[in-house]
C-alpha cells in the first residue's frame, strides 16, 4: 500500500500548468481473432488520454507533465467457459482505472503508473460477456466459480532506451508491477518503419504490445514492428490459491502491422503467450487490433 501511495504522489507533482488533452490510444485483444478460440487470456480493451501542456515529440524531463488517464476492462476464463474443469484457471472478470506518466530519466524513457484493479462480478464484466454471446447465439460462460469482489492497487514502472537505426529501431526495457500480479520483465521492441516515432507509446498489459496515444507528427506508410519479453512472476491475484499455481516465468513474442493514412491508421498484431500456471495444456495466440480516424 506504501509503495501505491508513493506513486500517487509522484504522478500529482508537478503537473503541467495548463494542461490539455494531446491524444487518445486504444487497444483491443481477443484470442478469437488471434488463434481462434476463446479462452484463458480471451479478451480485453485498454483506452488511454494523454493529457500535458504540449507534446512535440520528445518526452519531458519530469514526471507529471505528462499523464494518462488509463481504463481497462479483461476477461481471463478457463478453457471451456459453458463446462469449466475443475484443474484449469477460474473466470475473472477485470475492471481497472489508473494513472501514469512518463518522462526522460538519467537519459531513458521511464514510466510510473498507479491503477485501482476491482476484480469479480460486481465489476459487470461477466454480465456484458453473457450478453455478447446471447446476441451472438454462442454458448454463455459458467461463471460459478468467478473470482469474488476484490479490488488491488496496483503500480508499475517501465524503464526502456531506443536506438534509431535508419529505417529502424530497436527499444530494449525493463519492468515490474506490484499488486494484481508481481513480476519483474525484460525484452524488447523492434520497428521498422515510421511507427511510433516522436510519439507517446502506451504498452498493452495483455499482449505487451505498444500502441499510439499521441502522435506529434503522423507519416503515412506501413511499419512493421515486432518484441519479445520474458517474465518472473511471483504472485497473481488472477490465480488464487484454491485454484492452479502461476508458472514462474512466462514469454510473450509478438509481430504487428500498422498502416498509417492521411487521416486514418490501423493495427493488427498477434502475440504467444506462453502458459500462465501449471496444468494449463498449452499457450496461445492472441489477435490485437487499433484503429483511428481523425475527421
Amino acid at each position: 500500500m506504501k509503495a501505491w501511495v508513493l506513486a500517487l504522489a509522484l504522478l500529482a507533482h508537478p503537473v503541467a500548468a495548463d494542461p490539455v488533452i494531446l491524444g487518445w490510444g486504444r487497444m483491443f485483444d481477443n484470442d478469437a481473432i488471434g488463434d481462434g478460440h476463446d479462452r484463458w487470456r480471451t479478451g480485453a480493451y485498454t483506452v488511454s488520454l494523454i493529457r500535458g501542456e504540449r507534446f512535440a515529440g520528445e518526452l519531458p524531463e519530469t514526471f507529471g507533465a505528462l499523464t494518462e488517464w488509463r481504463l481497462h476492462t479483461e476477461i481471463a476464463a478457463p478453457a471451456n467457459l459453458s463446462a469449466p474443469s475443475l484443474g484449469d484457471r477460474r473466470y475473472a472478470g477485470v475492471l481497472s482505472l489508473g494513472l501514469h506518466t512518463q518522462a526522460r530519466w538519467q537519459g531513458l524513457e521511464a514510466a510510473l503508473g498507479a491503477d485501482l484493479v476491482a476484480i469479480g462480478p460486481a465489476t459487470g464484466v461477466s454480465q456484458v460477456q453473457k450478453w455478447v454471446h446471447d446476441a451472438l447465439d454462442i454458448d454463455k460462460p459458467n461463471t460459478s466459480r468467478q473470482i469474488t469482489d476484490r479490488l488491488i492497487p496496483t503500480v508499475s514502472g517501465e524503464l526502456g532506451r531506443s536506438f534509431d537505426l535508419g529505417l529502424m529501431a530497436i527499444r530494449p526495457f525493463a519492468a515490474a508491477q506490484a499488486g494484481v500480479e508481481t513480476l519483474a520483465r525484460a525484452g524488447f521492441d523492434v520497428t521498422l518503419g515510421a511507427f511510433g516515432r516522436d510519439a507517446v507509446m502506451v504498452r498493452d498489459g495483455v499482449t505487451g504490445q505498444r500502441y499510439r496515444a499521441a502522435p506529434s507528427a503522423l507519416v503515412p506508410g506501413y511499419s512493421l514492428v515486432a518484441g519479445a519479453d520474458i517474465a518472473h512472476v511471483w504472485a497473481s491475484v488472477l490465480l488464487p490459491s484454491d485454484g492452479p499455481a502461476p508458472e514462474s516465468t512466462r514469454t510473450r513474442a509478438r509481430i504487428g502491422l500498422h498502416w498509417q493514412g492521411q487521416r486514418a491508421s490501423a493495427f493488427y498484431g498477434v502475440t504467444w503467450l506462453t502458459p500462465e500456471f501449471e496444468g494449463q495444456a498449452s499457450g496461445q495466440a492472441v489477435g490485437s487490433l487499433s484503429f483511428n480516424l481523425r475527421f
